[in-house]
């Protein structure tokens, strides 16, 4: 039986409010300054495996996007309509938003809490100051490589497709390593709009970075994809 519409924009909202609420919460509540805390690599961690568990358990229903990037990529790639992509993206913002929501009621109960939400940033906002060219770079090229291994992995070519959801998890781990000191790492809109809109002042003046970088990045790898990749192996 194939979902529906309405499942579809449910599971989306919900696994983006998942990855939001875990992959931020891992920053926010348990920590990041690597003694008292779970530390970068542990950030990173919570992120990946977010998206490894939503992909099994949503993956069925919706393809487990829960984010803008990768529905608009899908698209460009020929494997989604534009019309189907663009309800999953209103249900993956507000799933971000609702992510945010939690977050901050869980946080704030904290007497010391300082008010972030893992918010992305540049310059001043960045975790190590990075520039906005720094941060832009960084955000296109690593949602690049990120696209490129779902176009892989979900290929119907790709006889190990079962473990789709391990490979693109491991892969935001990977990204989120390297990422982390430059921007906090986006690569998904949804991720930085739920935070953004709740932290609000200049992180929300910032947050449109963290959507024209994740998509121009979309859309490189899914032309990559489609003229150089994926042609040359129909060609082949």
């Amino acid at each position: 039986m194939k979902a529906t519409t309405t499942s579809k924009f449910i599971a989306e909202m919900i696994g983006t409010m998942v990855l939001v609420l875990m992959g931020c919460g891992s920053a926010v509540i348990a920590g990041a300054d690597g003694t008292t805390g779970v530390g970068l690599l542990g950030i990173a961690f919570a992120f990946g495996l977010s998206v490894v568990a939503m992909a099994y358990a949503i993956g069925h229903i919706s393809g487990c996007h829960i984010n803008p990037a990768i529905s608009i990529g899908m698209v460009l790639a020929g494997r989604m309509k534009a019309g189907e992509a663009a309800y999953y993206i209103v249900a993956q913002i507000i799933g971000g938003l609702i992510g945010a929501g939690i977050l901050y009621l869980i946080a704030s109960g904290k007497a010391d809490y300082a008010g972030g939400l893992g918010q992305n940033g540049y310059g001043e906002l960045s975790p190590q100051k990075y520039s906005l060219t720094s941060g832009l770079i960084a955000e296109v090229v690593f949602t690049f490589i990120f696209l490129l291994v779902i176009f892989g992995s979900t290929s119907t070519k790709n006889i190990n497709g079962g473990f789709a959801g391990l490979s693109i998890g491991l892969s935001l781990v990977l990204i989120h390593i390297v990422g982390i000191p430059i921007t906090g790492v986006s690569v998904n809109p949804a991720r930085s709009i739920g935070p953004a809109v709740l932290v609000g002042g200049e992180t929300l003046s910032q947050v449109w970075l963290f959507i024209v970088a994740p998509i121009l990045g979309a859309i490189l790898s899914a032309v990559v994809w489609n003229s150089l990749i994926e042609k040359s192996d129909k060609a082949s």
